[in-house]
């Protein structure tokens, strides 16, 4: 492992559980700080471990899913550039509830545990910004349930898919930034139901080719989002900011 960059310094303090601190409460918490960085399908931790560390994702994704009896994947989050994961378990010194794997090639800051111990017993705030943080988790986490049981599988992949684009009209061709089967299962959609709704988004000028997804007019598609059950994730324009996709003006049909 090798030690932070100053810009991974920089994004670090960024996110919500350290954006509080003091400059000083920063450098001496990241004092302890390395990069890891995992080829995809890596696990950075699994279900049942102790856990030893939190962690900052610099650049990439990581999926985050529980096994369940059946030996299936739930998958429970996709997250990106700037998002921290298991601060909780690392504060109260338990146990990762479930396997956090590389979905590609992935950057990752780690704090270990007993630093993060040792920071807090001589500065209180930064417990208090690991519990605001929880906080915030347990927020996104609601409203990413409410999402799958108030939404319909035609207005998930809408809001997927316009959660990455520059804008909310125009053309614009889309890079999807992992694999299928993991949008499936972030979406709460079998891999078939999800081949169903692209199938039925032609429809609307949505044409899936390969990784790349080109929208002839996103009015059409944000039309198909429901932006009154949940905080609409389109205005304002806020998700697609940091996001390591490509993104460029699709090419109009003659």
């Amino acid at each position: 492992m090798a030690a932070p960059t100053p810009v991974d310094i920089e994004l670090a303090a960024q996110i919500p559980v350290l954006s509080g601190l003091k400059p000083h409460e920063m450098a001496v918490l990241l004092d302890g700080a390395s990069i890891l960085n995992l080829r995809p399908g890596r696990a950075l931790f699994r279900q049942g471990d102790a856990a030893e560390a939190f962690f900052i994702i610099m650049e990439g994704w990581i999926k985050l899913y529980r096994v369940t009896a059946a030996g299936d994947e739930a998958v429970l989050n996709v997250l990106g550039k700037g998002e921290s994961l298991a601060e909780a378990v690392t504060f109260t010194s338990g146990h990762y509830p479930a396997t956090a794997r590389a979905a590609t090639a992935t950057r990752v800051m780690v704090i270990p545990a007993g630093h993060v111990l040792s920071c807090i017993r001589g500065m209180p705030e930064v417990a208090i910004a690991m519990i605001a943080s929880t906080s915030q988790h347990l927020h996104r986490l609601a409203l990413q349930i409410e999402r799958l049981m108030a939404r319909s599988a035609m207005q998930r992949v809408a809001e997927f898919l316009a959660s990455l684009a520059p804008g909310t009209t125009g053309p614009c061709t889309i890079k999807l930034p992992y694999d299928k089967s993991l949008i499936a299962g972030r979406l709460g959609l079998k891999p078939e139901s999800l081949s169903r709704v692209f199938a039925k988004l032609r429809s609307v000028g949505v044409d899936v080719r390969a990784s790349n997804v080109v929208v002839r007019d996103m009015a059409q598609l944000c039309q198909l989002v429901d932006c009154d059950t949940a905080p609409c994730p389109i205005k304002p324009r806020l998700m697609c900011r940091d996001r390591p996709v490509a993104i460029q003006p699709a090419a109009k049909s003659a």
